[in-house]
């Protein structure tokens, strides 16, 4: 059974672009993701409105990251963004729970979040396992798996990705998604 939401996210670590980004490096606060030009984006305040839950590594797990979810955006009125929303954070949750199932001893303790920034959603999931995401090129042979399309589903949802270490050990992998209305 998953714990009861809590109202902060983990400390912040350096940012890493995705696979492909062009390298890593500090770039601020959770997770200041770089222009296109390699400049910082401006600090988001402390006091931006943000959610957190832990989940179960199960299906039950992932289905209380998709209620989590929609009920989160609910209440800030993001019901738009609501459906690319859930799917990104169930693809994110799905290889935590995957992955750190599997690698981790124990019961992993996979961690979602959320924080509004202005024009922008952020989505994170922090799991224990220290190893990158993997991200499956285009034309290989995960477009006939069952598996390995995950992360290129968050990719043409989000407007940029990435992951960076987590403290004292694992990962965050965070999605940006825009809550502008479409045009």
């Amino acid at each position: 059974m998953s714990s009861p939401v809590h109202m902060t996210l983990r400390p912040t670590a350096p940012a890493v672009l995705p696979a492909g980004g062009g390298g890593a490096g500090p770039f601020g606060p959770l997770p200041a993701v770089p222009h296109e030009d390699g400049s910082p984006l401006q600090t988001v305040p402390a006091a931006a409105p943000h959610a957190a839950v832990s989940i179960a590594c199960s299906r039950e797990g992932l289905a209380r990251a998709r209620s989590f979810t929609r009920d989160t955006l609910g209440d800030w009125s993001l019901h738009r963004c609501s459906e690319d929303a859930a799917l990104v954070m169930t693809e994110l949750a799905a290889n935590a729970v995957l992955h750190a199932a599997s690698r981790c001893p124990g019961e992993p303790d996979v961690r979602l979040g959320f924080r509004l920034e202005p024009a922008h959603l952020l989505l994170t999931v922090t799991d224990p396992d220290d190893r990158p995401p993997v991200r499956q090129p285009p034309g290989s042979d995960a477009d006939l798996e069952e598996h390995g399309r995950g992360l290129r589903i968050v990719d043409a949802l989000s407007e940029a990705w990435g992951w960076f270490p987590a403290v004292p050990a694992g990962k965050t992998v965070w999605a940006r998604l825009s809550t502008r209305p479409p045009t």
